[in-house]
């Protein structure tokens, strides 16, 4: 699939439309995933600084060896939307059909989007959530849900943009600290 982005308006005037790829990851791409991952990781979890806990979980979950793991796993997909040999975002979605956190609604989650904070506003988003619907009802899904932290308020106002709704608080856990998140579904 190929994608072509809009021009964006951003806080500098106009993003440039660029061109790039989606295609589906391999084992190969575990270590440019987790680089990325990290960079947007940090870009949005740690803008007042690392602390212990941050950098723990960082490297637990952002690691090349965790992604290594969940690209063998049967029920996960991995759409990596690329410049050549370049990353410049990826989705990651679970096939199987879950329940969205504490609500009644269930479809395929999207577990991640990431995309390399300077090549944001160029249609990268919009165009690995369109592959993850196609996806998703390729597998007969009605639904996608996910979940985004609360005060990443520039995300959740792009799920809203794109048709998700937000149905509810699903607390995230890590080394005994809760933080909100917020569940979002999208019909298909």
């Amino acid at each position: 699939m190929n994608g072509r982005g809009h021009p964006a308006e951003s806080a500098g005037g106009y993003a440039a439309p660029m061109e790039f790829s989606i295609r589906t990851g391999t084992a190969d791409d575990a270590l440019c995933i987790a680089a990325l991952a990290t960079q947007t990781f940090l870009d949005t979890y740690a803008n007042d600084g690392v602390r212990a806990d941050l950098a723990r979980e960082v490297f637990a979950l952002c690691s090349t060896s965790a992604f290594e793991a969940q690209l063998r796993e049967p029920q996960t997909v991995f759409l990596l939307a690329t410049r050549g040999a370049l990353l410049l975002g990826f989705a990651q979605l679970h096939l199987g059909l879950r329940t969205a956190g504490y609500t009644a609604h269930a479809g395929c989650e999207i577990v991640r989007l990431y995309v390399q904070p300077n090549q944001k506003r160029r249609g990268i988003g919009r165009a690995l959530m369109d592959a993850a619907h196609q996806r998703s009802r390729a597998q007969g899904a009605a639904t996608t849900w996910l979940t985004a932290w609360a005060e990443n308020h520039r995300a959740r106002a792009f799920y809203k943009a794109i048709g998700y709704q937000d149905v509810g608080e699903l607390p995230y856990v890590w080394e005994d600290q809760s933080y909100e998140n917020r569940v979002f579904v999208r019909a298909l």
